[in-house]
């Protein structure tokens, strides 16, 4: 198999579900839908066993939810990225798997043509959520006032250029765009990400990302 062959894992409780996304990114010749589960406990199993490039994780399901899934996924090491199914974009689900550790989400009715594209750019470790989407969930988050007081701590902490970073990758923007943006190289973008992800405690872009909303630094 090309080593560009992007490997899928899909989860979700209903068979038809998994069946419709699987047709779908089936048709890519550059995805292989792996495997399908449909609990969270199955979905961590899998993980191990085939290794998936991304993994697309349905929330609301029996037994072993996705929510306790991805926390799961998130802690072995060198993780897949996981893209959270929702049927709502404004499901309060999906905010606390992007805390979890999700990449971002998708909504189930989303265009074929569309999806298979996601799931590239999750491949590519960007994340698969707007910017509009991430402030209107970030605004809706219940634990909100302690969400931002935690993320103003943090970013006190950081220099002027990783402040700038940090709002890049609120806004969603590749290594390229913030390269561009800030008169950097991406190799010294890329250890900007690294760093940052590290001192600020974030498994990934997304999370930092949405740590940049919660401080304030992100306003549109």
């Amino acid at each position: 198999m090309n080593r560009d062959v992007i490997k899928v894992l899909v989860v979700d409780d209903e068979p038809m579900v998994c069946a419709h996304l699987r047709t779908i990114l089936g048709s890519a010749e550059d995805i292989d839908v792996v495997d399908q589960a449909h609990d969270g406990a199955a979905a961590v199993e899998s993980v191990v066993r085939h290794r998936p490039d991304v993994v697309l994780m349905d929330l609301r399901m029996p037994g072993v939810d996705g929510l306790s899934a991805i926390e799961r996924i998130n802690r072995m090491p060198a993780p897949p990225t996981v893209v959270a199914l929702t049927t709502f974009d404004a499901d309060q689900y999906v905010i606390r798997a992007l805390r979890a550790g999700a990449s971002g989400f998708l909504v189930k009715s989303t265009p074929p043509e569309d999806l298979i594209g996601l799931v590239r750019v999750a491949a590519d470790g960007h994340m698969v959520l707007s910017p509009a989407a991430a402030k209107r969930l970030v605004a809706a988050s219940s634990d909100e006032q302690a969400a931002r007081d935690r993320a103003l701590a943090l970013v006190k902490e950081l220099t002027e250029r990783e402040s700038e970073v940090l709002t890049c990758l609120g806004e969603g923007l590749s290594n390229a765009n913030i390269a561009s943006r800030l008169h950097l190289s991406e190799a010294t973008v890329k250890g900007y990400v690294s760093r940052l992800l590290v001192k600020l405690g974030c498994a990934n872009r997304t999370q930092a990302g949405l740590l940049a909303y919660d401080a304030g630094l992100v306003t549109r």
